[in-house]
């Protein structure tokens, strides 16, 4: 980045060569002024009143004009000759709080780097030690012809510089509050906080200007030949008196829904709300006793089923029972088959001996 500025910070005896560099870039798109007739291009001479020929830079010098309007002539040896010891110096002159620093005096803000090799050392010294301190420094320094006031704090591992105003150059805000008094309800305030909650925070390096981004589009719409299509407006209420409660209500829904956020149903959209309809005396009536019948009913049921229980639990016992006396029985005539068959096989082997013995 090209300096614009080269000087030195003064640290109590501590001198620190420094270069001074832009932190921040306008990305404004700037417009021409042209001839609607002919679209020719606008431009700006410097004429002077006396002789009305038009004059060139280097003809042109500085003054200031008297109350009469007399115009006082001063030359750039003559500011040079001021007795002005910032003129290359940004000199610390107190070291505070950066909560004592009024964001309102907050002007144009640049990165200051070491200027050689020997500048190193106390500008990281310099540095650290806002670190350590937590505090910011408080500078003058002068800065296209006049003293300025300057804040030096800590970004990453670089000194920044923002320049301030002076304080008498901040207004004072009367007539700017609202005339009269107004008070606030602490339902009000709970609901402000809630849309305060939901809100959240915000990641500001993802913020961009859309309106800039509208601009290079139509831009190069033009540049084309195609047709721009005006955009829809929405209607955003500005001006109208509205109900306030109702207003924060409807931001905190508008919130939630915008960012994702699951509402009671759990499926992240508003549930519609109905009306509980109110029935008659009648209907009512009707509608406990066909309760208490139904009740009863099922009562039944459940005393119904108790009762039948145990009885199917005792036939099942009895067939149990039966069971085992039947195996009983056939496990006896199993084993007298088994005996009578056994003995008449031993008789007949005796007759057959005896009839052997007798040959």
């Amino acid at each position: 980045m090209r300096s614009i500025w080269n000087g030195a910070i003064s640290f109590g005896l501590v001198s620190i060569p420094i270069k001074l560099v832009n932190a921040t870039e306008n990305h404004s798109i700037h417009f021409r002024q042209i001839h609607l007739a002919d679209g020719g291009r606008i431009r700006y001479r410097k004429v002077c009143e006396l002789d009305e020929e038009e004059v060139q830079g280097g003809e042109i010098g500085k003054a200031y004009e008297d109350a009469d309007g007399t115009m006082i002539p001063i030359t750039d040896e003559d500011l040079a000759q001021l007795p002005l010891p910032t003129a290359k110096t940004i000199e610390i002159v107190a070291f505070v709080p950066a909560d004592q620093i009024d964001p309102l005096q907050m002007d144009a803000a640049y990165y200051l780097s070491a200027n050689g090799v020997p500048a190193a050392k106390p500008y990281t010294l310099l540095r650290e030690a806002l670190k350590r301190s937590n505090k910011v420094a408080v500078a003058k320094y002068a800065l296209r012809g006049r003293e300025r006031l300057g804040m030096l704090r800590v970004v990453d591992d670089v000194i920044a510089m923002h320049g301030l105003l002076w304080p008498d150059e901040i207004r004072a805000p009367e007539g700017v509050a609202p005339d009269g008094d107004v008070t606030v309800r602490d339902a009000e305030l709970d609901l402000a906080d809630a849309l305060m909650d939901t809100l959240g925070e915000v990641d500001l390096d993802s913020l961009h200007d859309d309106y800039r981004e509208a601009v290079e589009e139509l831009i190069a719409a033009k540049a084309s030949g195609e047709t721009v299509r005006p955009a829809e407006s929405g209607d955003t209420g500005g001006g109208k008196v509205v109900d306030l409660i109702a207003a924060l209500e409807n931001s905190v829904r508008a919130a939630k829904k915008s960012r994702g956020e699951a509402g009671d149903e759990g499926d992240g959209e508003m549930a519609d709300v109905h009306p509980i309809k109110k029935t008659s005396g009648k209907s009512s009536a009707s509608g406990k006793s066909s309760a208490r019948t139904t009740r009863k009913s099922s009562a039944a049921a459940k005393k119904s089923t108790s009762k039948s229980t145990p009885k199917s639990t005792g036939a099942k016992k009895s067939t149990a029972t039966t069971k085992k006396a039947t195996a009983k029985k056939t496990t006896k005539a199993a084993a007298k088959k088994q005996t009578s068959s056994s003995g008449g096989s031993g008789a007949k082997k005796t007759a057959s001996s005896r009839k052997r013995t007798s040959a």
